[in-house]
This record gives structure tokens, C-alpha cells and sequence, in this order.
């Protein structure tokens, strides 16, 4: 034993030897305070923290290999300005009494006087008085200033005894000894009542890790500079792990480009690798790396999830040991784990290395047991890693998250996880999954062939609700893009009975599927031209409160109502929504809708009824921008920016182009009344400029239903300027009796009737009915009604009551006397082309060789463009041009 003479309060001072209890010198390195590398980064927010243990007895710093832990407490310790006592403990040394001897040693290097007569023999390598305690416990409990001692790798020290003692000592000599550990693992002393006194000085892994702007000033002493964010991404990957970082930048050093190396390096066979596989995983005995490194394949874990990789019964303590050792396995609470990044990694590396082939099948385990337990994101991405795509497949549908391929911030996440799967895989839900991704990338064709297929193995009672209703979900889709209202409401009265054999729960965490069965349901409504059936649908999901999942839904939806708002001729309600339809494709993410960009065609059709063709011309291009595009087989969308192209056509007089655009090629079942009715009118338009009436009377009198009240004021119109004034008089009157119509419908049909009257030689009433429909017009700015009305009407717009009524909006911003006359029609290209030559002060023969053509076609265009501008000589045409800002 370390013996212990008789105390005598007269002689202190050195009373250690030289030598160990086994009589061989002591280690001088074992006593230094390490010194720092010139690349070492002092940080300030951990020195502060550590002067914290001047006024506890104990401080621990406990992290893992590599963490920095005893470069921090060196430096904490050399700018102390007082004697330290260090002793860097070792794996190997024989019990208590060694490791005493060495502590006394350590106290005596750094000046700590000690009691006379404890020294050293050769018994004490077996046992350690208990008096020797006592002694020194008393000796430092009486000292002014509290001795500190360093135990760095406190960790090797495996005796449990050893802790007793050291905690007796540390318990009985009061303020005079201030202990401070540096450790991997939590010792094993009574941490809590040092907790729970306040008594405790902690510094743990993750307040060791380096932030950005530390790592980047450790970069920059090895000489390489990062910008922030690179630094940022490096934290990210490395954990802030202090020696992955400085291993990095050593690296990196030896790159041709820095930068990119610290980016893209492979952990797996890097000096970082073999850092860890020696001082972290060999360090292990074999059942623990085994388990090391099949848990490599998952994100986070727990004892069973791991168990299920294993086979092993015990891998919750191995698990919970690791975590105590800062074995680079993190605690995340309630049993579950996860592996430091970089650790991870590397290990990912090594298992492919070290076992070929077993990696697919240690995601097939997770995929599984994950599946099993309800962790539905881990199963997916396990079931894909392991290629098995039926189980992934049926992970999704099982769980009725097949809408979250259509909708959603991760639904191009989910394509991209099953764009592995080939042709071998099979399997209903293998092909609900095809048709899902199909449809949503407007593949017509391949996805309604592998929803037949679905179908056709999706048989009652063979299959769960939830893989039924996911093929009805997919039914009401491909009801609206093939245009079969009844496909549609029989798809939806079908996911109503079938809710009801679904869990509750999974309904609760799937809003989605509602949202998007109703908005197909309505979007197919919509086409029928059964409008107020289509808002009701439409409007349960524009109602839905905000959510990721709901989002798009809710946009197509809105921009579906904003459409029938413009139907039935209420331009400032059609507006609104359409605003708040764009205004939700600009802020939500994932894939565009089939409908998306349906909100800027409503408010491209607005602009073109207020004649601001510059602005309806940049919505056509915006629609394009946002939404799938043109050519995406969504009926509503197809019809409806052919609607809006070919007006915009018409507008800039030009009604060839206009018949051109009115005729999308989108397959339906069935016809729909507004598409027809629009097409229609475009080809009536191109005959009534030909001047052939009679033929545009034909082509009018085949529209069966105009499919909308706006449409039916057009038709109207039409009719009119085709000489069948008794239809278009009764149309016009009986939508102006209405009163379920907004002025987008009854000024058209107002003009209508006042055109009539004009040509009937009833001026007054014309006059009449003109200021009706000025001040309908008036509040939405429905410019294009009046510029389409014709001559006739022009000339009564000029009169003084009624260009009253029209000033400061129909003619522009100034008083009415002074404002331009109003433009009857809008000049076409080759017009414009002419009047631009006019105000050049050419000839008409001149004109007429600019543009190759004859003399007679100058002359003709001439006369037209007088017409329209209201003039009768050259001079004033030029005038009014610029007026109207045509020149």
C-alpha cells in the first residue's frame, strides 16, 4: 500500500518520488499541459464557459474522439496564470494505486504542497489506504487557494473503484480542490446531486462543435478561405466535428482546388475514415461494429428497428453504451438514435466495402418494419433504396398518400423516388403509382392504360379501402382530362361510399384527397358547362383553410370560379379570384396543376373586354409561364386560352388568326357547349369579314347552347351583324330581364338592342339604351363592347349627352370635349403598316412599292383606316393616330 507517515503539521513539501509503484520513472509527457498547434482556434464562448469551474468543484467536458476537448482545456488552463496539475490518464495502468501515485505526482509537479511521509511502493499498485484519502482530502480542504486538477482521457480508467475514491477525495476537500474531466463517456461518479446543487460545470458534444465562423477561421490558418456559405455546408457535413474539420483542411491542402474538394470529398476514403474506423469503431469489440455498421443505412433508429437489421436481442444496450461513450452516436430522445453525418458515411462506405450485396437487403428489413409501423417517408425511402417497388408501391397506397404524387411541396420529391422503377416491378399498386405519375405529367395515353390495369386487379374484398379509393382518385383526374362529367360524379359518389371503409385517421392526415376529388369533380362540371353544380364542388375546397397539402387544389379551384365569374359577365368578381388564383401559383410550390395559369387567362379575358391588348397579351405569355402550357390535355384550360387567344385576335383585327386559335386539339367524350360556342363565333367572324352573312347565319345556327350568358350575348351579336335581327333582339332582351347576370353580360346585350333600334331609325331609344350600357360599363371599364359595336353606334357616341357619359374612361384620361373620339375597331397589321407610311408623308404609290402591293389595296386600306379613326382626309388620320396613341 501507498503509505502514509504520522501527520505533522510542521513538515510539508515534496514527499513523492521519481519513480511509479512498479519503480519505473514517471512519464513527464503525462504531467504537460498540451501545447497547441499554430493552427489552433482559441474560442472565446468555451474558455468563458470553462472559467465557470473556478467556482464548482467539479467540470466536465465530455465529448467525442476528436471533439477538441483537451486542446480546449490546455489553452483554458495556460492563460490561467496559475499552476494547473495535469495528468493524462492511460489504458492499461494496473488499478487505484497506480493511478493514485500518479495523481499525487501530478499535484506535486504543479507546486500543491502535500502531507509528509505519502509516498510510493511497490504495494500500492494492490490497494489504497484509506487514510491516504483522508490525508490528502484534509491537506487540500485546508489550502487558501483550491488546487486544479486536470484528469484528461479520463475515460480509460475503467475501475469502478477509482471513481469511489476520487469522489470521496473530491467531497472532502471542500472549496480546496477543483476537479475538472475530460472524458468521452459520463464517469462514473454521483453526476445528479452535482446537478441538482448547482456544484457542476458541463461541457458537452454539442457545444464543442465548431460554428461556421469558427470553422472558417480554422480553414483560414491553414490557408484556405471559404465564403460563408461553403463554410456553412462544410459545419453541415462535418457536425462541427473539430478533428473532421482540421483532417479536411489538411486535405484540402493538397487539392489544385480547395474549395471544391471540401464540397465533394469522399468521406469514406479519406484520412477522416481512418481516424474514426481506428479510434471509434475499433475500439469496439465485434458485435458492436457489426451493428455500427448496419445501422449505417438508416437516417435514425431504434433498439428494434436496429434489432430487426441485426437479429441481436440486445442492441438497445449496445446502442445506449455507445451513446454514453459519444461513440459518434447521438441521442435524439425516447429511445431513438441517429449517427454523426460524416460517421454515417463513412461507415455506409465501409459496409459495401466489407459485405458486398448486403446493403439492398438491410433497406429491405427497414422498409418493411417501418412499413409496419406506420413511419411511412422512412419506408418509402428505404423500400426504393432496396429497389423492392411493390412494398414501396404499397407503402404509398396503403397509406392513401397517392394524391401527394399530384400535389404538394413533395410531389416532385416522390416522382424522383420512384423514377428507379422499371418495367419488372408489378403489382396493383405498382400501377395505381404508374398512373399516378403518368397523369400528373399529362402522360394521357400510358396513365389511363395502367389505372385500367389497376382496376382490373383492384378487385372488393381482395383489396384494402385505401388502394380502392386511390383508384377512384385517379378515375376523377382522368375523368377531367378526358372531359366525362359522368366518369367524374360517378368517381366521386364512388370515394363517398368507400370513405366510410377507410380509417378515420388516415382520412384526417390526407385533406389532400378531398381537395383533389372535388376540384376534378368541378373542373369536369365546368366543361359541361354546368355551372352552378361546378361551384359547389369548386367552392367546398376554395373554403379550405391554408395548407401545403391543399394548395394547389385551392389555386385550381380559384381560378375555376373566377372563370365561371366571368361567364356569367361579372368581370370585378371573375378579377378578384383570378388575382388570388396567381397570387397562390407565385407562392406554393411542387408541380404545375392542369389548371394552373387558369387565374392569368381570366384576368388576359378581362383586359382584352377593357381594350388594354399590351397587358391581356403579357397574361396569355404569364399563363404559360406558370402553368403546365400548352398541349397539356386539360380541357377547361386547352378551351379556355383558345377563348381568350382568339379574342385577343379579334381585338387586333385579325379574325383568321382568331378562327385558327379557336380550335384546341383536346380529345373528350364530351363536347362542351361554351368551347363549341367560341369556335363558332370565330369562324362567324372570319365570314362576317368576308362579307358573307348568310354563311355565318349557318355556322350560328348551330350552336345548341351557348354555354354561358357572356357567350350568349356574343352569339347575339353575332347573329345581329348577320342580319337575323329577330333572334338577336330576343336574346339580347331576355338577358337583359335576367337579373342573374352581371354587366359583362348586359351591356353587350344592351348594345345589341340599342344597334337594333339605331338601324330600325329609333334613335331615341338607341340613344337610350346607349347610355344604359355606358353606365353599366362604366365601373368595370368595358371598353371592347363599345369598339366592336360598329359605326352606327360610334356616330351616336359622338353626340354631346352621350360623350358626356363616355369621358374620363371609353376616350381616355382627359374631359370628355377634349378627349379623342373613340376608335370604332381596331386597326389590323397592314393598317397600321400604312398609317405608319402616311405619317412619313409618302404616296400612295410610294406606299404601294414599300410593301408590294398594289395601288388599289393602298386605296382600300385607306379607306378602312379613315373609317376607323372617324376622319376623311390624310392629315387628320395622322392626327388622330397619335392621339390614340397609335403612332
Amino acid at each position: 500500500m501507498i503509505s502514509v507517515a504520522a501527520r505533522d503539521d510542521s513538515t510539508r513539501g515534496p514527499a513523492v518520488g521519481y519513480a511509479d509503484p512498479l519503480g519505473e520513472p514517471f512519464l513527464r509527457t503525462r504531467f504537460a499541459v498540451p501545447a497547441r498547434p499554430g493552427t489552433f482556434v482559441r474560442r472565446p464562448r468555451l474558455t468563458a464557459h470553462l472559467d465557470q469551474a473556478l467556482d464548482t468543484p467539479l467540470t466536465m467536458v465530455n465529448g467525442a474522439a476528436g471533439a477538441g476537448k483537451t486542446l480546449l482545456v490546455a489553452d483554458w488552463a495556460a492563460g490561467l496564470g496559475q499552476p494547473v496539475a495535469w495528468l493524462t490518464n492511460e489504458a492499461g495502468d494496473q488499478g487505484p494505486g497506480m493511478f493514485w501515485a500518479y495523481v499525487l505526482h501530478a499535484l506535486h509537479t504543479a507546486g500543491t504542497p502535500l502531507p509528509a511521509g505519502i509516498g510510493g511502493s511497490p504495494e500500492g499498485i494492490r490497494m489504497v489506504d484509506h487514510r491516504l484519502l483522508a490525508r490528502l482530502a484534509d491537506e487540500l480542504n485546508g489550502r487558501d487557494r483550491p488546487a486544479i486538477l486536470v484528469l484528461d482521457e479520463f475515460d480509460r480508467l475503467a475501475a469502478p473503484e477509482t471513481a469511489e475514491q476520487l469522489e470521496f477525495v473530491l467531497h472532502h476537500a471542500g472549496r480546496g480542490l477543483r476537479l475538472i474531466l475530460v472524458t468521452r463517456t459520463e464517469p462514473l461518479l454521483p453526476l445528479h446531486r452535482y446537478r441538482a446543487a448547482a456544484a457542476m460545470t458541463e461541457i458537452r458534444n454539442q457545444e464543442l462543435a465548431f460554428t461556421p465562423e469558427e470553422a472558417a477561421d480554422l480553414l483560414a490558418r491553414h490557408g484556405l478561405r471559404l465564403p460563408a456559405h461553403a463554410a456553412r455546408a462544410l459545419v453541415e457535413r462535418t457536425g462541427g466535428w473539430a478533428a473532421g474539420l482540421r483532417l479536411s483542411a489538411l486535405a484540402a491542402q493538397q487539392s489544385t482546388d480547395p474549395q471544391t474538394y471540401l464540397k465533394e470529398f469522399e468521406a469514406g476514403h479519406s484520412t477522416i475514415a481512418d481516424f474514426l474506423l481506428a479510434e471509434v469503431v475499433g475500439r469496439q469489440p465485434p458485435e458492436t461494429q457489426d451493428l455500427l455498421l448496419r445501422v449505417s443505412v438508416l437516417d435514425r433508429f431504434g433498439p428494434e428497428l436496429a434489432e430487426a437489421l441485426t437479429g441481436r436481442p440486445d442492441a438497445g444496450p449496445l446502442l445506449a453504451g455507445l451513446c454514453r461513450q459519444n461513440a459518434f452516436v447521438e441521442d435524439l430522445g425516447h429511445s431513438w438514435y441517429r449517427l454523426h453525418p460524416l460517421f454515417g458515411e463513412i461507415l455506409g462506405v465501409h459496409l459495401r466495402a466489407r459485405s458486398p450485396g448486403l446493403e439492398p437487403e438491410l433497406h429491405r428489413r427497414a422498409a418493411r418494419w417501418l412499413r409496419a409501423h406506420g413511419a411511412v417517408p422512412e419506408a418509402l425511402a428505404h423500400g426504393a433504396a432496396a429497389a423492392d417497388w411493390e412494398c414501396t408501391a404499397g407503402v404509398l397506397v396503403d397509406d392513401l398518400a397517392i394524391g401527394r404524387l399530384l400535389t404538394g411541396l413533395h410531389a416532385d420529391d416522390l416522382t424522383r423516388l420512384f423514377s428507379g422503377m422499371g418495367p419488372e416491378a408489378t403489382g396493383a399498386a405498382v400501377d395505381l403509382v404508374r398512373a399516378a405519375r403518368e397523369l400528373s405529367e399529362h402522360d394521357l395515353d400510358h396513365g389511363l392504360a395502367h389505372l385500367g390495369r389497376a382496376e382490373e386487379s383492384l378487385a372488393p374484398g381482395a383489396t384494402t379501402a385505401a388502394g380502392r379509393l386511390s383508384c377512384v382518385l385517379l378515375e376523377s383526374l382522368a375523368a377531367r382530362l378526358t372531359g366525362s362529367p359522368d366518369r367524374a360524379e360517378q368517381a366521386v359518389s364512388e370515394a363517398a361510399r368507400l370513405r366510410r371503409e377507410v380509417p378515420a385517421h388516415l382520412l384526417a392526415k390526407h385533406p389532400e384527397l378531398t381537395a383533389l376529388l372535388h376540384t376534378h369533380l368541378g373542373s369536369a362540371r365546368v366543361w359541361a358547362g354546368h355551372f352552378d353544380e361546378a361551384r359547389a364542388a369548386l367552392t367546398e375546397v376554395a373554403d379550405l383553410p391554408g395548407d401545403a397539402l391543399t394548395e394547389l387544389p385551392r389555386e385550381d379551384c380559384l381560378g375555376h370560379l373566377a372563370l365561371i365569374d366571368y361567364f356569367d359577365g361579372r368581370p370585378d368578381r371573375a378579377e378578384s379570384r383570378a388575382l388570388a388564383a396567381t397570387d397562390a401559383t407565385r407562392h406554393c410550390g411542387g408541380r404545375p396543376f392542369p389548371g394552373a395559369g387558369l387565374g392569368q387567362l381570366v384576368l388576359a379575358a378581362v383586359a382584352v373586354d377593357r381594350d388594354e391588348l399590351g397587358r391581356a397579351r403579357a397574361l396569355l405569355a404569364e399563363a404559360a409561364e406558370y402553368g403546365p402550357g400548352p398541349g397539356v390535355p386539360d380541357p377547361v384550360t386547352e378551351a379556355y386560352r383558345a377563348l381568350v387567344t382568339g379574342r385577343l385576335h379579334l381585338a387586333l383585327g385579325d379574325p383568321a388568326a382568331a378562327a385558327h386559335a379557336a380550335g384546341p386539339a383536346v380529345r373528350t367524350q364530351v363536347t362542351s357547349p361554351w368551347a363549341e360556342a367560341n369556335a363558332a363565333l370565330a369562324a362567324a367572324a372570319v365570314l362576317l369579314a368576308e362579307g358573307r352573312p348568310g354563311r355565318a347565319a349557318e355556322v350560328l345556327d348551330g350552336i345548341e347552347r351557348p354555354g354561358g350568358p357572356v357567350c350568349a350575348a356574343e352569339v347575339a351579336w353575332a347573329r345581329l351583324a348577320a342580319g337575323h335581327r329577330e333572334e338577336a333582339v330576343e336574346t339580347a332582351g331576355r338577358l337583359c330581364t335576367e337579373g342573374r347576370t352581371g354587366p359583362g353580360v348586359t351591356v353587350r346585350a344592351t348594345l345589341v338592342l340599342a344597334r337594333a333600334a339605331a338601324e330600325a331609325g329609333d334613335t331615341g331609344t338607341a340613344r337610350k339604351l346607349l347610355a344604359r350600357a355606358l353606365l353599366e360599363a362604366r365601373r368595370d371599364r368595358l371598353r371592347r363592347p363599345f369598339l366592336d359595336a360598329g359605326p352606327g353606334i360610334r356616330r351616336l357616341l359622338d353626340t354631346p349627352p352621350l360623350h358626356g357619359l363616355a369621358a374620363g374612361w371609353l376616350y381616355g384620361d382627359g374631359p370628355g370635349a377634349d378627349s379623342p373620339p373613340l376608335l370604332v375597331e381596331e386597326l389590323s397589321g397592314r393598317e397600321r403598316e400604312v398609317l405608319g407610311r402616311l405619317a412619313q408623308m409618302m404616296s400612295t404609290q410610294e406606299i404601294a412599292a414599300d410593301l408590294y402591293v398594289s395601288v388599289n389595296t393602298v386605296k382600300t386600306h385607306l379607306k378602312s383606316i379613315y373609317r376607323k379613326l372617324g376622319v376623311g382626309r390624310r392629315g387628320d388620320a395622322v392626327r388622330r393616330a397619335r392621339e390614340r396613341g397609335l403612332l
